[in-house]
């Protein structure tokens, strides 16, 4: 069976999707590469406490041939665009890029409705480097693109939590129902049976497409 690895592993999505896959037959082994102890401890998973600053020094590590690009953070938390650059882009760029020259073949992204490398919009113009960046390595890359992300946190996110109250709502009204919040354990959930698919996999997912899997899923 195939090797999994995770950078995210200690945020809302990634944790949730290191327990699933973990706990699937998909799996052999879960590598877990984050900063500091995920909260998760499965006989499958393998921990690694890392400095993203400095992969040279355990990108040998790598031995996934699946990767899982979950890491994201906000402009309020990071404290500057370059801050929040490092993460939402350096980092995962770095790792996706070790994880190819190690023998990585297919490679999930979390990414955003939006996305762009052109955008105006500072958020989707990462989220949209990272895309295309990922792409130009020769990946099978398959983008995850739900609309907001909802999940309990230890840190408040003001935006978020208005963000659902006021896009809820849209789950009612034909045509916006594709762009209500989705729970991130719902999220890992759905890209869990996309990596276990035994069909070819499209580039990318929207949120309607992630659903679609979920009740693909129930109903088999």
């Amino acid at each position: 069976m195939r090797i999994a690895a995770i950078i995210g592993a200690t945020g809302a999505t990634g944790s949730a999707l290191s327990q699933i896959l973990a706990e699937s037959d998909t799996y052999s082994r879960v590598q877990l590469f984050s900063r500091s102890r995920p909260g998760i401890t499965h006989p499958k998973v393998e921990a690694h406490l890392v400095d993203f600053k400095s992969i040279d020094q355990w990108a040998s590590e790598i031995e996934a041939a699946d990767i899982f690009l979950c890491m994201g953070t906000t402009l309020k938390k990071a404290g500057s665009k370059r801050a929040q650059f490092e993460v939402d882009y350096t980092y995962q760029a770095n790792f996706a890029h070790a994880a190819r020259e190690r023998g990585a073949k297919r490679c999930f992204v979390v990414s955003s409705p939006g996305a762009n490398a052109q955008s105006a919009n500072f958020y989707l113009r990462i989220k949209g480097q990272l895309d295309d960046y990922v792409k130009s390595l020769g990946f099978e890359t398959i983008l995850i693109k739900p609309s907001l992300i909802a999940a309990s946190r230890p840190d408040v996110r003001l935006g978020e939590k208005l963000g659902r109250f006021i896009m809820a709502p849209t789950r009612f009204i034909p045509g916006l129902r594709y762009y209500r919040p989705i729970e991130a354990r719902e999220l890992a959930r759905a890209i869990s049976v996309l990596a276990a698919s035994e069909y070819p996999l499209r580039e990318e997912y929207a949120l309607g497409d992630i659903q679609a899997q979920l009740a693909l899923r129930t109903r088999g």
